[in-house]
């Protein structure tokens, strides 16, 4: 038996399935080149017949891939273009499975987290920021994840991470302070102490005035303080979602509500927010606690009955502690209640 993970290392794809793959990836390819807001109803139907009729984790790579390719540049991309993107993928979130949108979510997350440690120059990480808040905006992903990014941030808070802030509270601020009044409250207070623990670290204050200030009006629910903040784009694309969406879950009660450190250690414990990637370990081998108690109720007994009880070949922990029970108990009951615990 090889393991999957293994068997994905070592790459032996066939021929046939390559030439299957190649075919396929053209196919999502054409349809997302003319992806556009009037043609998303029959392209997200072409796509969702794609799904039923190649297998799942092949339709999730191949649309993953392309989306990263397009949506990730070294330049900024169009804001509306970028929502268009999202905005199929969370029509097949809604319509096919929420693995559609774990996978792509999880894809983006981790290439964010890598591009941040980095030094890139360019606009990646903002693209891969509108991606993720997009996805938020379409109701894949909880706000929990959003925060858990703007704290990261807010606890690096460079000149980068400062204008990620920024690019982040305008696309999703309000409907953040709607969602979680509470939490956003305690970001800006926490901001606020590291731009004042901060001030002789920048040369250039102006852009923590700013970002400082555009809490503010988040905060009070100001919309004009904010610069070119337009939610119009955003519900108009809404209400197409709403009806191009089969279910009447079209909601929040598909959101994922997974934690940024649950995404970028999905590889070693497993993805419990997909019905069936959930793993914790091998719980046989490493209860440890449960072997102690069995060796305990042995220890009790005389090192006679352990004696008799090696005669017997009561050759498990579990073996002997039952052979001790019935042989030390005093009556029916005594051996019940042991026999019990």
């Amino acid at each position: 038996y090889v393991p999957p993970q293994i068997r994905k290392a070592q790459d032996v794809l066939d021929d046939k399935k390559r030439e299957e793959l190649g075919r396929l990836k053209k196919m999502v390819n054409g349809l997302i080149n003319r992806l556009s807001e009037p043609n998303l109803s029959s392209i997200s139907g072409q796509m969702e017949e794609l799904y039923m009729a190649n297998s799942r984790k092949d339709m999730n790579d191949t649309l993953t891939d392309i989306l990263m390719n397009a949506c990730i540049t070294a330049v900024a991309m169009p804001a509306r273009l970028m929502m268009e993107h999202v905005l199929l993928v969370s029509i097949l979130h809604h319509n096919v499975g929420i693995e559609v949108g774990a996978h792509f979510l999880e894809a983006v997350v981790k290439k964010f987290d890598e591009l941040c440690k980095s030094d890139a120059e360019g606009k990646e990480c903002e693209n891969l920021l509108a991606l993720i808040a997009h996805l938020y905006n379409f109701h894949v992903v909880h706000c929990l994840l959003i925060f858990d990014i703007l704290k990261k941030l807010v606890s690096t808070f460079t000149e980068k991470e400062i204008e990620l802030i920024l690019f982040l509270l305008k696309n999703v601020g309000f409907s953040l302070r709607k969602d979680d009044a509470l939490a956003l409250k305690e970001l800006i207070t926490e901001a606020q102490r590291k731009a004042s623990t901060a001030e002789k670290k920048f040369q250039d204050q102006t852009r923590v005035r700013f970002m400082l200030e555009t809490m503010l009006a988040l905060r009070n629910n100001d919309m004009r303080k904010i610069p070119g903040y337009d939610p119009e784009p955003v519900e108009r694309l809404r209400k197409l979602q709403r009806a191009l969406v089969h279910s009447s879950g079209s909601g929040k009660d598909t959101q994922l509500r997974v934690s940024l450190e649950s995404l970028l250690s999905a590889d070693q414990v497993g993805r419990w927010w997909i019905v069936g990637s959930s793993w914790t370990g091998a719980p046989m081998i490493s209860d440890t606690k449960s072997q102690a108690q069995q060796k305990l109720h042995v220890g009790k007994v005389s090192s006679k009955i352990m004696e008799l009880a090696r005669k017997l070949r009561m050759n498990t922990d579990i073996r002997r502690s039952i052979f001790c029970v019935l042989m030390t108990s005093e009556d029916f009951m005594d051996a019940f209640e042991k026999l019990l615990k």
